[in-house]
């Protein structure tokens, strides 16, 4: 009888039925099969990198929850007892962030409003002139659009009145 030889992972093995576990009958083996579905190395080190990830942010999210209560368990009674304080310093608070921001924001529209003059007076044509141009012309040309428009139909309207009252 032959000497038996381990089989390798891409040959089949001539073994008998009973004795090769990873064959079925008449396929290929199991381990080809499996092979052939094998993620390659970079999709290993992407699933690894997940894994890792997410282990470090679930404990970073268990220790700010724990942070969390510990905190109101230890500065919850403190807070309770001088609330009458910090209302008052909180509004006072709120009421002044809230006007810094809005000052700041009105400083910030005002200076892209210059900037945005400037460049449109000296030429430079920035987003939007050309609107400002079609408007000035329509405003320019409305007076004698109007003149015009009343001398085409003034006599159109005269008749129609006279046509009203006709004992006038």
């Amino acid at each position: 009888m032959a000497e038996w030889q381990p089989a390798g992972p891409w040959t089949v093995s001539t073994r008998h039925q009973w004795s090769a576990p990873f064959t079925t009958s008449g396929g290929p083996s199991l381990l080809r099969r499996l092979q052939g579905h094998a993620p390659s190395s970079n999709q290993v080190v992407g699933f690894l990198t997940l894994v890792i990830s997410g282990c470090i942010l679930l404990v970073l999210a268990g220790l700010t929850l724990a942070g969390a209560v510990l905190g109101l368990t230890f500065f919850g009674p403190i807070v309770l007892l001088t609330s009458p304080m910090w209302v008052p310093v909180g509004f006072v608070m709120f009421v002044v962030s809230a006007a810094v921001l809005s000052a700041c924001g009105f400083g910030v529209a005002a200076l892209a409003g210059a900037s945005w003059l400037y460049n449109y007076f000296m030429g430079r044509q920035p987003a939007g002139s050309d609107r400002v141009d079609c408007a000035r012309s329509r405003i320019a040309d409305g007076p004698s659009d109007v003149t015009d428009y009343a001398r085409e139909h003034g006599g159109y309207a005269r008749s129609r009145v006279k046509d009203a009252a006709p004992g006038a």
